[in-house]
């Protein structure tokens, strides 16, 4: 868990880097910080479970064991991304190793996840979905729509809200009055628990229990965990909504500082972040050198119903 917490991070500290240097376009969300969540609750699923991200996903796509290369290549738009380098940062696919899709519309991939927890039930898999959103998600219909029939139709999945405290620019206060959002999931009689978002372990151990229950036929699980992000809602973001003294403390909870303390890893922390950051350098060195995306394959991957 702590070589995969370093390995993200090196990831999305390089991605920054890369974006001052112009060598990715467009908007770029990190989840520095945020690294707990991610591996905490990867680390609870199986090679079969599926994960649904959202905007900021880049932890989850590697935690679930997604390439660094390519998922490199394809923030960078080159052609040996995992969507050829069309989809960018927010449109993340990785199946093959249970990472179903990203997407950069708040909320939209709820209804997604909860169509891949009903596919589970009917093929009788055993599998089950995770999405994770973030406390902006809360407030729109499709995510107490997917709440309510998820609990109506009993589904195998599990509801993780990365709640850093912020929608975009706003605090939680400014656009919601339940300081707890999985009060939403208490609603819909569906059993919710919060947990301290920057315990790797903690956020592990409400995952496992969880996915025990979707396993046995209980049905969905809410976990709201409280973290933080360490950046802007975007690179380049000047973050004039927040205080400086803010960002200071969270950095003192930081995910990994506090999981090497718990854990009793002072030892193999220095040797796990040189792995970590020498295997994104030479992430970065293949991404870079593979070519964009020619003009005939721009209309590949793509696909479009026609109605007679």
């Amino acid at each position: 868990m702590l070589e995969r917490m370093w390995l993200i991070r090196a990831f999305e500290e390089r991605a920054s880097e890369m974006y001052a240097r112009n060598q990715i376009a467009g908007l770029l969300h990190l989840g520095i910080g945020q690294e707990a969540v991610a591996v905490g609750l990867a680390s609870a699923l199986e090679p079969r479970d599926r994960t649904f991200g959202g905007h900021r996903a880049h932890a989850h796509a590697l935690a679930r064991g997604a390439d660094p290369t390519r998922l490199l290549a394809e923030i960078a738009g080159r052609s040996t991304g995992y969507c050829g380098g069309k989809g960018g940062s927010m449109h993340i696919s990785a199946p093959e190793v249970g990472f179903v899709t990203a997407t950069g519309v708040v909320g939209g991939n709820i209804p997604l996840a909860l169509g891949a927890a009903l596919a589970a039930t009917y093929s009788g898999d055993g599998s089950v979905t995770a999405v994770t959103f973030g406390d902006g998600a809360g407030q729109t219909g499709s995510f107490h729509e997917s709440l309510n029939i998820a609990s109506l139709w009993g589904l195998p999945i599990l509801f993780v809200c990365e709640n850093n405290g912020y929608a975009e620019f706003s605090p939680l206060s400014a656009h919601t009055r339940v300081e707890r959002l999985a009060r939403h999931a208490e609603t819909y009689g569906i059993p919710a628990v919060t947990v301290d978002g920057n315990d790797a372990a903690a956020v592990l151990g409400a995952a496992q229990v969880g996915v025990a229950r979707a396993r046995a036929g209980g049905g969905p699980t809410f976990i709201e965990a409280l973290t933080y992000r360490l950046r802007g809602h975007y690179e380049g973001d000047p973050g004039k909504y927040r205080e400086l003294t803010e960002v200071t403390d969270w950095k003192l909870r930081d995910p990994i500082t506090r999981f090497v303390a718990d854990q009793g890893l002072e030892a193999d922390t220095a040797e796990l972040e040189d792995r970590a950051r020498a295997a994104v350098d030479a992430a970065t060195e293949a991404a870079l050198a593979a070519p964009r995306a020619s003009p005939d394959q721009l209309l590949s991957q793509v696909t479009a119903a026609v109605s007679q």
